[in-house]
Parts: C-alpha cells; sequence; structure tokens
C-alpha cells in the first residue's frame, strides 16, 4: 500500500464529536474563519465531506464541481444527525486504495487521487481546530491526519513561504520549534492564539 495512505476515520470521529460538542446558542457565534459564524463552518464541514465522499468514489457530479466560495455555507435542522453520517461515509471512502488513485475532482478543481486525500486531511484537521476553538473545546488532532495537513500546506506553499505567502493567505509565522499543530495553523493562514474574545 502507498505510503501516502492513511485512514481519515481517527479524524473524522474527532470532528464528529466537536460537532456533538457545539451548543445551540453557539451557532451564531464568530470562528476563526473570516466572516464565517459557527453555523456556517458547519455547513462548510458537512458540505466538504460530501464533495470529499464523492471525489473519493469518482462520481463527478453538482457536489465536486461546485466551487467552495460559491455561496456562504449553512446547517439545516437535521445537521446533528447528518453531519457525523457523513464524516463516516467519508472515513469509509477512503479507506478503499482506489480513491487514492487516479484522477478526481472536488471544488470544480482536477486533481490526483493522492492530492485530494492530502487536501481532505488538512480541511478536517485546520476546520477542526476551527470549531473546537470557537466553540471552547479541547482539540487534538489525529497524528497521521496533522502530519498529512502540514506536509500538504508545506508543499502547497512553495517558494511563496520566503514572502509569507501560503495556499489561503498571509502565513502566520510561528517559532521552528512551536508544536505541528501550531506550524500547520501557521502555514493555514490563522494564528494559534486565536480565541472568540481575540479575533
Amino acid at each position: 500500500m502507498n505510503d501516502t495512505i492513511f485512514d481519515l476515520g481517527p479524524q473524522a470521529r474527532v470532528v464528529a464529536r466537536l460537532a456533538e460538542g457545539v451548543r445551540d446558542e453557539q451557532l451564531a457565534g464568530p470562528t476563526p474563519c473570516p466572516g464565517l459564524a459557527t453555523r456556517n463552518l458547519l455547513g462548510h464541514l458537512l458540505g466538504l465531506a460530501v464533495a470529499f465522499r464523492d471525489a473519493g468514489r469518482k462520481h463527478l457530479g453538482v457536489t465536486t464541481d461546485t466551487s467552495p466560495n460559491a455561496t456562504v455555507p449553512d446547517i439545516g435542522p437535521g445537521w446533528r444527525e447528518e453531519l457525523p453520517k457523513v464524516l463516516d461515509d467519508l472515513a469509509e471512502t477512503w479507506r478503499d486504495p482506489a480513491a487514492w488513485t487516479g484522477m478526481t475532482r472536488a471544488g470544480g478543481v482536477d486533481l490526483p487521487g493522492e492530492a485530494a486525500g492530502a487536501v481532505v486531511a488538512d480541511e478536517l484537521v485546520i476546520h477542526g481546530w476551527d470549531l473546537a476553538r470557537a466553540t471552547g473545546q479541547e482539540y487534538e488532532p489525529d497524528p497521521a491526519a496533522l502530519q498529512a495537513a502540514y506536509g500538504f500546506l508545506r508543499a502547497a506553499a512553495g517558494d511563496g513561504l520566503a514572502r509569507g505567502r501560503g495556499i489561503f493567505g498571509p502565513v502566520v509565522p510561528v517559532p521552528d520549534d512551536a508544536p505541528l499543530l501550531d506550524r500547520a495553523l501557521g502555514l493555514s493562514g490563522r494564528d494559534p492564539r486565536w480565541s472568540p474574545r481575540l479575533p
């Protein structure tokens, strides 16, 4: 089996547990994602889980062709049941080595399956932190998913790192000896010290 293949299940379960811990009164609260309240972040997680589930299955269509920036995501009344189920489906899809091979599409972008696996790991790790930080929950990402997310963010930044540019915007400087999660967050343009009181 290819060394880049790993089980997304542990990180998907981390995100599902965080979502379960969100209180209704927190849904309108701020998150580290500019312009997105907690309910919008949950909507984004739901949408990306569906999109990358279908990308892994090579079921290309509306869910894989739509840019994540097309609309502001939101949740419906059944999100508490829907999100953990879709996260389970996502993890199960990516346990099949075929998901990591060939070409697929997500967010309207064609990319190799191996790259799509790294992208979804990044999405789950970084947005897991966003959700935890926004709702005051403890966060410990799955080590394999975190390593994949960091590798993706560093590779995607490429030469831009020397100029302080990452794939998602300006890199937030983080010490070289900081925890791996903090370094990944910095590469994603997030300040690891963010809190709802200090946006």
